[in-house]
């Protein structure tokens, strides 16, 4: 059995920071990509960031150059460290643990970012 705990989020100004983590406990196979992914009210969820031994580090668009997304595999925990915070980057942000070889997705309970004007 696969838990993912995120822990961050909150309230920021536009332009401010926040950071979230997300650990995943379990058995847990080393052929995986661990990411971030948001859903806005009325929008579908999509991809922040993920990270793989397959496919390297992927960040969206909107999100590169203002986002550092980060993993210790260690403690099999990722990060994403967001600044420059834009109203627009507000959403639920789930951590995704999926694996490649059983296509199993394992998503966390979501925290929520907001960011004001």
């Amino acid at each position: 059995q696969v838990q993912l705990v995120e822990s961050g989020g909150g309230l920021v100004q536009a332009g401010g920071s926040l950071n979230l983590s997300c650990t995943a406990s379990g058995s847990i196979s080393s052929l995986n990509s661990m990411g971030w992914y948001r859903q806005a009210p009325g929008n579908q969820r999509e991809l922040v960031a993920s990270i793989s031994s397959i496919a390297g580090t992927n960040y969206a668009d909107s999100v590169k150059g203002r986002f550092t997304f980060s993993k210790d595999n260690a403690k099999n925990t990722v990060y994403l460290q967001m600044s420059s915070l834009k109203p627009e980057d507000t959403a639920v942000y789930y951590c995704n643990l999926y694996y490649f070889i059983t296509r199993e997705n394992y998503w966390g309970q979501g925290t929520q970012v907001t960011v004001s004007e």
